[in-house]
């Protein structure tokens, strides 16, 4: 079973959108979260993956690792061996997707909780290429990227809760406030579909602690 979960949200390098404050807001309930989400419909127009400059080394860590192989070393429960080249030996994982154990690397996907064509479809769309490239590589909050088996990232492709769920059911209520708290942070729309799939999922109370939208 599920027990509280207090999910945090990390400030990160200024940006014109979304922006933040110093302080925090804290809901109580993935139900008051969802209430200050904005509704639109969503256009996909003009989108392509390439909009978003995916896998940089954006952290400037010097092993030569990019921020698909950082996702990966920090979500291990057994860290691996790091050899030159970012090169991963051993380790193990859990895919929560799925609740699947991987003991081999090359075996895992790192999936964007809120896919790139989800975040341009609900406002990415407006960004800067630079503002793009901060979300397709944010190692500052530990649910942005998240490690999980290439079966289960592939099942999910760029669907929202209305059209996906992770078949872990133990992990769908998690998903559901990861989902919202990264729809609040970087100041992203839900559609109509969206917004009643989040409702749907009756969780126990998950507090939700993010920056502060201004």
């Amino acid at each position: 079973m599920i027990k509280k979960i207090i999910i945090s949200m990390f400030l990160f390098s200024a940006m014109s959108v979304p922006s933040y404050a110093s302080t925090s807001v804290f809901y109580n309930s993935i139900e008051d979260a969802v209430k200050v989400l904005k509704v639109a419909p969503e256009s996909r127009t003009g989108y392509a993956r390439t909009k978003f400059k995916h896998w940089v080394n954006s952290d400037g860590n010097k092993n030569g690792c990019d921020a698909r192989k950082s996702a990966i070393i920090r979500d291990a429960i057994v860290k691996p061996t790091i050899e030159k080249g970012c090169v991963l030996k051993g380790g193990k994982w859990l895919s929560v997707y799925d609740n699947v154990e991987v003991t081999d690397a090359s075996k895992l996907d790192v999936d964007h909780m809120v896919p790139l064509a989800e975040a341009w479809d609900s406002g990415a769309s407006t960004w800067t290429p630079e503002e793009r490239q901060k979300y397709a590589n944010d190692l500052t909050d530990q649910r942005h990227l998240i490690s999980v088996t290439g079966a289960s990232n592939r099942s999910k492709s760029d669907r929202d809760p209305a059209e996906w769920m992770p078949s872990n059911k133990d992990y769908q209520c998690t998903y559901i406030a990861n989902w919202v708290s990264i729809k609040i942070r970087w100041s992203l729309t839900v559609d109509e579909k969206e917004l009643a799939a989040i409702k749907s999922i009756k969780c126990p109370k998950i507090k939700i602690t993010l920056a502060k939208v201004k």
